[in-house]
């Protein structure tokens, strides 16, 4: 895997020739028409991370998915012990939701032999063919073959579960996730089966969070009071940087330092974390997975400090890879240019004992904490680039390059698709 590392002069940002160094709009993220033509230009037309396999972990198991962006609600089922199957969630004799339980707009999951309408009793196999027709006599020629469930495109990269709901899509999904997937090829994920999960309705655009969670020049600002020690001062004082910034594509990833996983000094942190050796960057006594080394798309900087990996593959999702062999994942679902859904869910492999266990529930319940602190300015943030203020660019420094790459990933897909289409666009 290539490596660019900071050059002695000049920056990350300055790096890589297609970003720019001027100062940003964001204007993507305040107008209802831009965001009409990324629900086109890339929720319908990308690889979209819909969650993991062990989450159908047997045949029949299923669950929906509402993307919103795509104007669609998508089934996911486990059809053959090592198939997967996904169809748009529309019945097809009326067209009403097929899998749903006692509200319409709600996910849901479970496991079921066939999916039956509950409107008329239209039942349909696990690959989506029509088996049954309430009083199918009273039909004029029906052939039950020409009304299958509308098949998605579906894959697994290293056990996660993508669709592309484009029927013209010729990518695959393992070329989409592009070097650093290719990277990060023989993590053992399957081994992280405990899962907790947090969803939150935020009032902003969907990059705004992503953009948060992609630079660290907040943290010793934002995050100051969750620190007890004097480094946290210092951070405070002369700011932070990480430790390496890649882009792959329309991909990224910020390469970080371990923080106190374990801490030098046990009196830097807090009473309850010395206790259960554990905290916001996992617990400290980390599980045998074995992986004796890091992977090529780990710690790219080669950093014996070297504490964590975000990944932010292209749209809206992030994989936090953490030294400690512990998981976070980030889900950005748009619900319209200035709304958005937000699904936070931590890996660990299962604990063999109590200590264990709560050590995992700090870890969930620390990013929970700092997860709130991000997403409290979010909605600060769309009131004001919002509001009709002469202010319309924004500086952003070098630690910022994913921002910037980002937002010029978005106009860039946007662009080509409304020349393509021949359709206006903001510029």
């Amino acid at each position: 895997m290539p490596h660019f590392p900071k050059p002695a002069e000049g920056s990350w940002t300055e790096h890589y020739p297609h970003l720019s160094t001027a100062p940003s709009s964001y204007a993507d993220s305040t107008s209802p028409e831009f965001y009409e033509l990324e629900r086109k230009a890339i929720f319908e037309k990308t690889w979209l991370n819909l969650g993991r396999v062990e989450q159908i972990p047997r045949v029949g198991s299923y669950f929906t998915k509402e993307i919103d962006a795509a104007g669609t609600s998508i089934v996911v089922v486990r059809s053959g012990p090592d198939e997967f199957t996904a169809f748009h969630n529309i019945c097809r004799h009326r067209g009403n939701k097929l899998v749903w339980n006692d509200f319409p707009k709600e996910e849901t999951s479970g496991v079921c032999r066939n999916f039956t309408c509950k409107y008329h009793g239209w039942r349909y196999d696990l690959q989506g063919a029509l088996t049954f027709v309430q009083q199918e006599e009273e039909f004029f020629g029906l052939d039950k073959a020409d009304y299958p469930l509308a098949s998605v495109q579906i894959d697994t990269w290293e056990g996660w579960l993508f669709v592309n709901l484009d029927p013209d899509n010729t990518t695959s999904l393992r070329e989409y996730m592009g070097a650093l997937g290719k990277g990060l090829e023989g993590y053992p994920f399957e081994k992280m089966t405990q899962v907790h999960k947090y969803r939150a309705e935020i009032g902003s655009n969907w990059k705004l969070f992503i953009d948060a969670f992609t630079e660290f020049y907040h943290a010793p600002v934002l995050h100051v009071r969750q620190a007890v020690n004097e480094e946290s001062e210092k951070l405070g004082k002369y700011g932070y940087e990480a430790l390496h910034y890649e882009l792959d594509g329309p991909h990224g990833v910020v390469s970080s330092w371990g923080g106190m996983s374990p801490p030098k000094d046990l009196n830097m942190v807090k009473p309850i974390e010395r206790v259960l050796r554990s905290g916001l960057f996992g617990p400290w006594d980390a599980p045998d997975i074995g992986l004796d080394h890091p992977l090529p798309a780990q710690n790219l900087a080669n950093s014996p400090v070297w504490g964590l990996d975000s990944y932010l593959f292209f749209p809206n999702w992030m994989l936090l890879v953490w030294k400690p062999n512990w998981l976070l994942t980030y889900h950005y679902w748009p619900t319209s240019y200035n709304t958005h859904i937000f699904e936070g869910t931590c890996y660990f492999v299962p604990p063999k004992n109590g200590k264990e266990r709560l050590a995992q529930e700090l870890a969930v319940v620390t990013f929970k904490e700092y997860g709130l602190q991000d997403g409290n300015t979010l909605e600060a943030t769309q009131r004001m680039i919002e509001s009709n203020t002469p202010v319309t660019s924004f500086p952003l420094n070098d630690q910022e390059i994913m921002i910037r790459h980002l937002h010029t990933t978005v106009q860039q897909i946007v662009d080509e698709y409304a020349t393509a289409n021949g359709v206006s666009v903001l510029g």
